[in-house]
């Protein structure tokens, strides 16, 4: 099944605004391609010029400003390249509501189609029931996934500029993984494609990350008394004793 992983940063939060000159824009969006959840590596990205000023506390969240994204093409410029991306995958997100609405509203201003709700997964609802009372914004779940151990610099997204849409995307990707157990259920995908062929005698290999060794063995945090302590109570289990024979 493939799926697309997908962050926008936008210009603040009112895409709809009934005065047009103060209707917020997209200005960045990225996405990350999973199937039968997992990362294959293909991902999309583009910066977009809003057409619009960017408020300078929007600024201090993403770190995009007016005079860097109107470098940059405009969404009717890019929208082709990104449908053809997503194709007809459903839409995961965090808070889904918020990027679903900003993706129709500038679908709308260019006369294209929307996308329906029922595409769009919402990692947020997904946490709150797995995780009920408990703060479920992507932030906390990184951190209560440990998603520092993947490369992740949690702690750059506490200061300015520090959040973005490809790598929130890329965040969401990992924290969509473990929601819905994707690095376990690989397994069962594979077993699934074996019975499928009808091979059900085919070996099933799992591979497991090999450990690098120890530059050095730890040394060995037993006293003397305990050492000698274990070898009398060894010597008094007769010469077939296991530990003669695996060694203490």
């Amino acid at each position: 099944m493939r799926e697309i992983v997908f962050d926008t940063e936008t210009t603040g939060v009112f895409p709809d605004h009934q005065e047009p000159e103060l209707r917020d824009r997209i200005v960045e969006i990225g996405c990350v391609e999973i199937v039968n959840l997992e990362r294959t590596g293909r991902e999309f990205h583009v910066y977009l010029n809003p057409e619009r000023s960017v408020p300078e506390e929007v600024v201090r969240v993403h770190g995009l400003t007016r005079d860097f994204l109107i470098r940059h093409k405009r969404f009717a410029e890019i929208v082709d390249d990104f449908l053809e991306f997503i194709g007809d995958a459903p839409m995961v997100a965090h808070n889904a509501s918020f990027d679903q609405g900003f993706l129709n509203a500038e679908m709308r201003r260019i006369g294209r189609g929307e996308a329906p709700g029922a595409r769009f997964v919402d990692t947020l609802m997904i946490a709150r029931k797995r995780f009920p009372g408990a703060s479920c914004s992507l932030d906390a779940l990184a951190k209560r996934f440990q998603l520092d151990r993947y490369g992740f610099d949690l702690a750059a997204r506490k200061g300015p500029g520090g959040h973005g849409a490809l790598i929130d995307a890329r965040i969401l990707a990992e924290v969509y993984l473990q929601l819905k157990g994707g690095r376990e259920q690989r397994l069962a995908f594979e077993a699934d494609a074996a019975d499928a062929r009808g091979d059900a005698s085919a070996p099933r290999t799992i591979q497991f990350a090999q450990r690098q060794p120890r530059a050095s063995p730890l040394p060995s945090r037993m006293t003397p008394q305990e050492e000698a302590d274990h070898a009398a109570f060894v010597a008094g289990l007769g010469q077939n004793a296991l530990w003669l024979k695996v060694g203490s």
